[in-house]
Formats: C-alpha cells, structure tokens, sequence
C-alpha cells in the first residue's frame, strides 16, 4: 500500500463511516490490517536454546544532560487510541510514544528489546520465557510486572473483542507469570515467527485492570500524556523515569493532526513542523530539491496487489490469468505510476528486501498482447474480455487503474475503471466479493504474514479466493519447519507457483516517503511509519 495517501483517506473516509454507523469496527480493523496498519507482524525469530536479546541498532541522538528542546510531527488524525483496537499508522505512532512492546522491530527487521531484556526458547519451540525490564513503572507510578504482560495478552486473544489478535494468538495455549520480573508463553505448535508476533502493532502493555484503554493513557513508555486535543494535536513530555538510557532526547514532543498532505508538507516547508513521516510521490519530488529540507526515501515490500477472483468466471480459467500477466508491462507501470521510487515487482509478495529469500529463478513472461488475445479465445473469449475493475481512491492506485486499462485494451481486456472511496472499497461486500481488485498491502518483516493472511486456501483476506494445494502445502513448511534451509526452499516454490499460476499481478513494491528539516538528529526511518521512534530525535 502507498501508506501515505492511504492514510489520509482511512482516517478521513472510514471514521467518518464508523462515527455515523454505516461502517462496522470489525470492517474498520480489516482494512487496518489489509492497509498495513495492524501490523500482522510476522517475521523469523532464530529458534531453540537460549536466545539473548541482540543490541539495538538504531542509535539515539547525542547523549546530553537531558532531555531539551520540542519535536513537531505532522500526523492525520487518530480515531481509536485504545491500543487493542488501534488501526492507523497516527494512532500507532502516538501509543508507540505512551507505552512500550516487550520487543521491537529495528530498520533492519531484527528483533530488539524493550520491556523485555532477554528470553530464551526451548528445543521443541513450545515454550518461550522472557525476563522483564526491573525497576520500569508506569506513568501513574505503579511498578510493572509480569502480570501486566499476562492480562494484556489475554486481553488481546479474547475471541469475545473480535480483535486481529485473537486469530494471531489463537497458537498459545498459556501465559504464566514466572514471578513478577519473567513470563512464559506456552505454543500448542512450534511458530518461528512467535517474537515478532508478540511486536503486533496492538501488543503494548497496559497496566493490568486498565478499565478505560483509549483515554487511560497510562502507559511505560517515553513520553507522558499532558493535552489531547482529538481534531488538532496531542502534546506529550519527556517522561524522566523512562528505563531506556538516552531516551528520550526532546522535552516535548507534539503530534499535530492535519486533514492534508499537502497541508502537512506546507507546514514543514513553512516551519511548523519538524518531520512529515508520510507522503505521496508528487509531493515527496518537490521537496527532493527544496533548501533546508532532507526527503527520505525508504525501501519497503509493501505493494500494490492486482487480482482477479479464482473461483468463478473468467477467473477460474487459467488461460484468462496468464492473459492478465501477459498483457502486464510491470517495468512501464513502474516508470509512469511510481516515478522510479522502490522496486519492481514479480507478481509475490517475497519481495527483494526478503533477501534471504526473493528468487528470480522463475522468468517472468515477456509482455505479448498478441499472446494474450490468442489465451483469450482459447478459453473461450474470441471477442475479448469486459470488467469492471474496483479501485480504493488512496495512493497511486488510480493511476495504476488507468495505466492497466491502456495497456490491457492491446489485449483485448475492455476495463471499467470503479473508483471507490476506501470506506466503501474495503467496507462489507467490498474489495473480498468483487472479480477484479487492487489492494494495498503494508511492509512486513518477513513474508510469511501475506501468505497466510492472503493467498492460502481459506485465508481470512483471501481476496482472490486463490486456493491450491501445492501452495498451501509449501506455506504451511515455511510456517512451521525450523530448518532455514526448507523455509528458504518453501519461498522459492512459492514464487514460482504465483509467477506461473497465481490470479494475481504485483506491478512494484513502494518506497516509503518521509522529509524533515535539516538540523534533526537521530531519525531514522521505517518501513512502517507508526513504529517510528521519536524517543531517538533531537532538534
């Protein structure tokens, strides 16, 4: 997903559907999650033994006598800060500052440690003990204590809240307190992506008994709650028994809300703000040449996805798929909708930042309309193919629409362009029921999360209701197998089975578009911006 753009409409379109009652909170959070939002957060975790914390890599700004200065961040505007049930990339990136994860995720999709300092994992990948940070205590002062880490999780897997949670924890069979400084999560079945599961964007711990989540505002984290003001800004300060050394270097920190990009990128431009974390293409080109402004550009694996539905007509003929593909120009689309800025893609999401495990062993077709037209008769279309081609209007996905519809009519392929506003595209009966679709998926830290949210037979968000049983197979291997070497094989099949047969065209992984003024220390920036870490930044 072009997170930038998306954003902007979920919080401008979807809230607006939410408050007024015609948009359900169960659809809200599913275009969270699908946008990117909710992080599904998975990823490879090392397994068996014992597995010491690794350092973090992202260093804070100079050490000083203290926390100085006022950060000003541009953010849309947050609808649900209750962190169960947090959607945005605005509201992650305000509770990411309030509270704390037991682990995180660095630029570099390590795991690292937050609340929790260490843990160790047993042979058979059942069993996982985390030791807890001591001395921590929480904003009202309280102390922080395992039993805190129980109730949250508990309360995240509470199949009664319909939470995203509840089916990516549904593998843990008990959470114990070992004492009041370590907790043990107990697997029915081994799960290599279990640490970076307990990073999901939702997992910050609450104080135990928190009764009112989404204003308690009682967290471990960096920085306090002074004022939230719900439709401009909520303005935070330093919280000095914050248990990370060096954190944080500012004062305060404000997060002012903006209905606009453009407003936001206006307001860096004039010196209201310090850091824009998201924008769309044409913006972030007029500030690549702007004075006193560093634009920052990111690599990400999120994508725009082009599918067709598998289970009915014309989908469920594989000469129309390999028509789709052949008509496809990804190069060309990557030029015109994305100007050059991230990566081109190769109809998987194992993109190539999953270096462990991007393979172009698998030729993609050579574009041939003529090719295409032949496919066509032959599954019985002599005169070509119409359809109605349903587009979300975030990001650059009515560009991508537009450019599609020249490039298929060589084909043959007649496209009617739907463009719907993002409330309605992933609302109910939406962007899971229409024929052909694009969807924007957020970055991961490792592939595995779209493959069983997306692709395998069943998944909740298998939008093009692809389903075979070679793939399932291979996914479930990379899911539960231990042995690197089988997972990388897995991915590698994987790949090719979606280049040669998967009802779906990925055209380019988006780069993730941020600026700030010249002078700020320590940001560093990531593929998923609400998990930024403001706590690093001096002015």
């Amino acid at each position: 997903m072009s997170q930038s753009d998306e954003q902007l409409h979920v919080l401008q379109m979807a809230r607006s559907e939410v408050l007024a009652g015609r948009m359900s909170r169960r659809a809200f959070l599913r275009l969270g999650l699908a946008l990117g939002l909710s992080a599904g957060a998975t990823a490879l975790a090392a397994c068996g033994g014992t597995a010491p914390a690794p350092a973090p890599t992202a260093a804070p700004a100079p050490a000083s006598s203290g926390p100085s200065g006022r950060l000003r961040v541009a953010s849309e505007i947050p609808v649900q800060l209750d962190p169960a049930f947090a959607s945005s990339d605005a509201e992650i990136l305000i509770l990411n500052h309030v509270y704390d994860y037991l682990v995180d995720i660095d630029a570099g999709n390590n795991v690292i440690p937050r609340l929790a300092r260490e843990w160790t994992i047993s042979d058979d990948g059942l069993r996982y003990r985390l030791t807890l940070a001591s001395g921590v205590t929480f904003h009202d002062g309280s102390p922080f204590t395992a039993a805190d880490v129980v109730w949250t999780f508990n309360r995240l897997r509470d199949p009664a809240l319909q939470l995203p949670t509840a089916d990516l924890y549904a593998n843990i069979a008990e959470i114990a307190a070992d004492g009041d400084s370590a907790v043990v999560f107990t697997l029915s079945a081994p799960n290599p992506f279990f640490l970076y599961d307990l990073s999901d964007n939702h997992a910050l711990i609450l104080r135990a008994g928190t009764a009112n989540p989404a204003t308690s505002f009682n967290g471990t984290g960096p920085f306090k709650v002074v004022e939230y003001r719900t439709e401009n800004r909520i303005d935070l300060a330093a919280n000095p028994a914050y248990f990370q050394t060096g954190k944080p270097a500012v004062a305060n920190l404000e997060i002012i809300f903006f209905a606009d990009q453009a407003a936001a990128v206006d307001a860096l431009r004039g010196g209201q703000v310090d850091l824009v974390l998201r924008m769309p293409t044409p913006l972030f080109q007029t500030l690549q040449q702007t004075a006193g402004i560093v634009a920052v550009q990111t690599p990400t694996n999120g994508f725009d996805l082009v599918r067709l539905r598998a289970d009915r007509e014309p989908g469920n003929k594989p000469e129309v798929i390999r028509a789709l593909k052949l008509a496809t120009d990804r190069q060309a689309i990557f030029r015109q909708v994305k100007a050059g800025l991230g990566a081109v893609g190769r109809d998987s999401p194992i993109g190539p930042l999953f270096s462990a495990y991007y393979s172009e062993a698998t030729p993609l077709p050579a574009r041939d309309p003529a090719a295409a037209r032949a496919l066509l008769a032959s599954a019985g279309y002599p005169d070509g193919l119409k359809l109605d081609l349903h587009v979300p209007d975030s990001g650059d996905r009515p560009d991508l629409a537009v450019v599609l519809k020249e490039q298929w009519a060589e084909a043959g392929i007649d496209i009617n362009v739907i463009v719907e506003p993002e409330s309605v595209y992933y609302g109910d009966n939406g962007w899971l029921e229409v024929d052909l679709g694009i969807t924007g998926w957020g970055s991961r830290p490792v592939p595995q999360f779209y493959l069983d949210v997306m692709l395998v037979s069943g998944a909740v968000w298998n939008e093009s209701h692809f389903s075979d049983a070679e793939f399932d197979a291979l996914a479930a291997t990379a899911r539960t197998t231990l042995d690197e070497a089988e997972r990388v094989r897995a991915y590698r099949e994987i790949q090719r089975i979606l280049i040669e047969r998967g009802p779906i065209i990925i055209p380019y992984f988006f780069a993730q578009l941020s600026a700030h003024r010249e002078g700020l220390r320590g940001y560093v920036a990531k593929a998923f911006p609400g998990r930024t870490d403001l706590a690093t930044i001096a002015v």
